[in-house]
């Protein structure tokens, strides 16, 4: 399965159906945010990559920050669900083994030429404002891939799957930030990490 890093450019089943205005903007949009963040990505750019009228986003779409929402909801369904819940499925059976291939597919996406970390943290980075309507959202989503993790730990009978869950989303946000500062094998080094929680929450695993 394609990892995550170019969704924002594919053509993907469910977009191609709707191919109208909102959903070249919405696809434009999540493109330049990916890559370059929501601070440095303004309103005209996205209007002229996505061969719209001005006046043709704001009727979907009202300000820049309900864009900027709608692409962090894109984020959720194309890397949480279809690509990361998919992947850890993919790889392994057991609910331990699958809470591991998490950094097996990280390591997968963090050796791409065009891995451009994680919209979530990087947005909510970029807004310093976890109120507000895009930093709320953020943290949301993020919430939302640590509950992957909770369900995961849950299913594997550890005894405080939320508090496993938050030291796993730990893991997993360190090693996006190590591979988006050179370190190809940060997934690798979260995976023996993370094998090490598994021994002490079950020892006799």
């Amino acid at each position: 399965m394609t990892p995550p890093a170019r969704l924002g450019s594919l053509r993907h089943r469910s977009v191609d159906s709707v191919d109208d205005a909102r959903e070249r903007a919405l696809r434009t949009a999540y493109r330049l945010f990916s890559r370059h963040g929501v601070q440095a990505v303004g309103i005209d750019r996205i209007i002229a990559e996505a061969g719209i009228a001005k006046a043709t986003l704001y009727r979907h779409f009202r300000s820049k920050e309900e864009l900027v929402v709608a692409a962090l909801e894109r984020r959720e369904t194309l890397w949480t669900r279809d690509w990361l819940e998919q992947e850890i499925r993919r790889r392994a059976r057991k609910p331990e083994t699958r809470l591991l291939a998490i950094f097996d597919a990280f390591d997968d996406w963090f050796r791409r030429d065009d891995y451009e970390s994680c919209l979530f943290i990087n947005t909510l980075l970029e807004t310093h404002d976890r109120a507000s309507p895009i930093g709320s959202a953020s943290v949301a989503h993020l919430a939302n891939v640590r509950d992957v993790a909770r369900e995961l730990a849950d299913e594997a009978g550890i005894p405080d799957p939320d508090g496993l869950a938050r030291q796993w989303q730990l893991l997993m946000a360190g090693a996006i930030t190590a591979a988006a500062m050179g370190d190809a094998d940060a997934a690798r080094r979260a995976r023996d990490l993370g094998t090490l929680l598994l021994r002490r929450e079950r020892p006799g695993s």
